[in-house]
Parts: structure tokens; C-alpha cells; sequence
């Protein structure tokens, strides 16, 4: 058995086995609470991972009355991922909702950087539930965080204004913006393009200017982007599946009433199928909507990302 073979069968079988408004915030109570919670994320409203949050929020409150409130904070009001991270970890922040940036404070979160390694989102859950929350998230409570749940962000497809991506040969000298995580980066360069690590919120402008040529991310996250008007081709790839991580700030989480800390992990738990059920539904939704907004579609060879992610794979093992 090659090395890559061993690192995945390795990965994937130990990975899972059998299965693998005020504008610009969401507050469904406006009135005073004896105790206000500020969750911050990078996503619109409309994408998966503010959709997320958002129903968090509206849950958690539900449960608390007047005792709590939970306030989301949308499209990077509280600053950036990385910014939002160094927020909570120093309490100033009680919660944000990282992705792939994870897996620059546990490196471990980079198994979803992999390339085609969680099959489905049955697949993905399973890998949340017997290897991100008892095994990744006591590492990330010694940093500082605590991870509540594990919630949907979605599979990835590439846009650009350059051509259609068939192969990875497509991707040469493509100007590709990725997340900051250290695996991305390492893929696209395998790939051939000129990955381009940016903060979410400066993608659009970059895209419109050419200071990049494209960027990857999942359907919702691409329309709630407005991406579409300043890109011209989608190259369903689904090359990765990154999950979105509601990470409390531990100094401020031991903190909190024993009741309410019990109800944010109720919470985030209970969102979590709300999560998968709503990304399917808008997945089918948002991609004839991206086709009807005038993107060109086509389905890329998937045969050839695969062969061209063994070094990765090696790589990481």
C-alpha cells in the first residue's frame, strides 16, 4: 500500500468507522437582560453560518427570558476571524464562529482541510461527534476556547474570472483567494494556482478590482457574498467540506451561571440537525440561483483533483 493510501485509509477509518432587526444585528429580544452575550461571525445575512447563529440565538433566548440574551453580530462587525479569535481567547468576546482559520490554533482541526475526505454531511457529523468534540476540542479549552458544537458551513466550489476549472492544470497562475489556514494554502499550491490567504470580508472588493481572480467557498457563502456579480465562471469541484465551529470564550464561559452554561451546550447541540437540514435545502435553492444570476456552471473532473491531492495527504500524515 502506497503512503497515500495508508495516510487516508488511515485518516478516514480512524476518522469514523461504518459511517463516516437593528440593522446589522440579530436580537430576538430588544429588551435589557441581566446578562448580554455577543456572538460574533464574518458571514452575512443569509449564509449558512449566519443562518446558524442566528437560530442559536433565537433558541438560547427562548430558554433564558429575561435571565440572558444572546445578540449575533453579522459580516465582521466585530472584526475578522483572526481578530474575533484573539477577542475570545482574552474574554472580550464571549463567542465567534471560526472555519478553516481553526486550524491555526490546533493544527489537528486541519483534517478538513483534506481533499475529498468526509464523503457527506452524515459523514461529517460522524466525524464531529467521535473525533472533533472529545478529542479536538479539549485541546482548543487549553488555548483558551470552548467549542460548543460543530455546525455546517458546507462542501467548496471555485469561481473565477479566468476559465473553466476542469483539472488542476486549469488552476495554473490563477490568483486564488483561501482562508488562512496553513493546509488550504498547501493544497492550492499543490494544484498550481497562486493561493492568496484574505479575510472573508475584503474577498468581494478584491475580486471586483482583480487584485485576485477567484476564491472557493460554498454556494450560500458565494451569493451571500454577492460573488456572483463579480465572478463569471463556478467550477463545482466540492473539493473540501469545512464545518463552522461556535467557540465560546472560556474565561467568560466558567463565568457564567451553571444554568446558562448548561443551555448554550443544550443549544448548540439541538442546532446542530437544524444546521445539515437547512444547508441541503439551500444548496439546491441557492445553485439554480447562481446559474439564473448568469454564473457559468460545470462539473470538474474529480478523478484528477484526487490523484493531485496525494501529497497533501502525505504530507499531513
Amino acid at each position: 500500500m502506497s503512503q497515500y493510501h495508508l495516510a487516508k485509509t488511515t485518516l478516514i477509518g480512524g476518522l469514523c468507522a461504518g459511517v463516516l432587526t437593528l440593522a446589522g444585528l440579530y436580537s430576538p429580544n430588544a429588551a435589557a437582560q441581566d446578562l448580554q452575550i455577543k456572538f460574533g461571525t464574518v458571514n452575512q445575512p443569509g449564509g449558512m453560518q449566519y443562518e446558524s447563529a442566528a437560530e442559536f440565538a433565537r433558541r438560547f433566548n427562548e430558554k433564558m427570558g429575561d435571565k440572558a440574551n444572546l445578540t449575533v453580530y453579522h459580516s465582521s462587525q466585530l472584526g475578522n476571524d483572526k481578530e474575533m479569535l484573539q477577542k475570545v481567547k482574552l474574554g472580550t468576546l464571549d463567542f465567534s464562529q471560526p472555519s478553516s482559520i481553526m486550524s491555526t490554533i490546533v493544527p489537528e482541526f486541519g483534517l478538513f482541510d483534506m481533499p475529498y475526505l468526509v464523503k457527506d454531511r452524515q459523514h461529517a457529523g460522524c466525524i464531529a461527534k467521535e473525533i472533533v468534540m472529545p478529542k479536538l476540542a479539549p485541546k482548543l479549552e487549553a488555548q483558551g476556547y470552548k467549542l460548543v458544537a460543530v455546525w455546517e458551513n458546507g462542501f467548496r466550489n471555485i469561481t473565477n474570472n479566468v476559465r473553466p476549472i476542469n483539472t488542476p492544470a486549469d488552476l495554473d497562475g490563477v490568483k486564488l483567494r483561501t482562508p488562512r489556514g496553513i493546509w488550504r494554502v498547501k493544497m492550492f499550491e499543490g494544484y498550481g494556482a497562486n493561493p492568496t490567504p484574505m479575510a472573508f470580508s475584503e474577498v468581494f472588493v478584491a475580486l471586483q478590482t482583480g487584485v485576485i481572480d477567484g476564491q472557493e467557498n460554498p454556494y450560500v457563502n458565494i451569493y451571500s457574498g454577492k460573488f456572483q456579480e463579480v465572478q463569471k465562471y463556478l467550477s463545482e469541484t466540492r473539493h473540501v467540506y469545512t464545518p463552522s465551529f461556535p467557540t465560546a470564550s472560556l474565561r467568560l464561559f466558567n463565568k457564567y451561571p451553571e444554568d446558562v452554561q448548561n443551555a448554550i451546550m443544550e443549544t448548540a447541540a439541538e442546532t446542530v440537525p437544524w444546521t445539515y437540514e437547512q444547508a441541503g435545502i439551500k444548496d439546491g435553492e441557492i445553485r439554480q440561483k447562481l446559474i439564473d444570476g448568469g454564473m457559468m456552471f460545470n462539473e470538474a473532473d474529480r478523478a484528477s483533483f484526487v490523484e493531485a491531492s496525494k501529497p497533501i495527504y502525505e504530507e499531513f500524515a
